[in-house]
């Protein structure tokens, strides 16, 4: 009995609308839409075997678990479009730069680059691991469909402020992020039809369900570890 309620516990390839949803790992996605494929963060530690080679990359920020050269070179093929900040861009130098309230579209799909940022946590007094402007969040609009991908951030009010959102990939794990209960303050705040968290590692997903109390906003775990 135990084990069929964890098995129930976990959503595998769900979709948001036409738009389905395959969680790698830790903050590694791939959307797929209309027999196009993109992929968020590549990143090595995850598996890829059975999934196509991507359309479109979008790549949220410099460190190691979001920006994987090697890994962003395999899932590439001809034609493969790059979406990064300009930070992202001193490596992998094929990205076209997409910064903080700039917006584009490729093969149809609207992509609006949003902040993400701390607010107060990082390395050393002084210091924050993510700095204003330099990394990116996305929203994708598929169609009708709006899904947003915080990157890693805290509970900023730019977060707060996002409107008619379908689907959020919302990140958690200290001491680099937020706390569930920080999270789940912003999901409230800006409510979301559905929440999938993620980069979230041992982070306590029970405290963020309990905590994501807006009503109408459904959560749903997917099996990113």
């Amino acid at each position: 009995m135990h084990l069929l309620l964890l098995l129930s516990f976990f959503v595998s390839s769900p979709s948001v609308g036409d738009v389905e949803i395959v969680p790698i790992t830790h903050a590694s996605l791939i959307l797929k839409w209309e027999g196009k494929t993109v992929h968020v963060d590549p990143w090595s530690k995850g598996d890829y075997q059975g999934q196509p080679q991507a359309d479109l990359i979008l790549i949220t920020d410099i460190h190691g678990d979001h920006m994987d050269a090697e890994q962003v070179s395999k899932v590439s093929k001809t034609g493969t479009v790059v979406i990064a900040p300009a930070a992202v861009q001193e490596t992998i130098k094929q990205a076209r730069i997409l910064n903080n309230g700039e917006q584009t579209t490729v093969m149809g799909i609207q992509i609006q680059a949003v902040p993400m940022y701390n607010l107060q946590r990082g390395p050393e007094a002084g210091k924050l691991y993510h700095t204003k402007g330099r990394g990116n969040g996305y929203i994708l609009t598929f169609g009708d469909r709006r899904i947003y991908i915080s990157g890693d951030t805290e509970c900023i009010p730019e977060m707060k402020d996002l409107k008619d959102i379908d689907a959020a990939f919302v990140c958690m794990n200290l001491p680099y992020t937020m706390t569930p209960d920080e999270a789940a303050g912003c999901v409230n705040a800006f409510k979301p039809e559905v929440v999938y968290p993620y980069h979230y590692r041992d982070s306590d997903m029970d405290a963020f369900k309990r905590a994501v109390t807006a009503p109408g906003v459904k959560v749903e775990l997917l099996d990113w570890y």
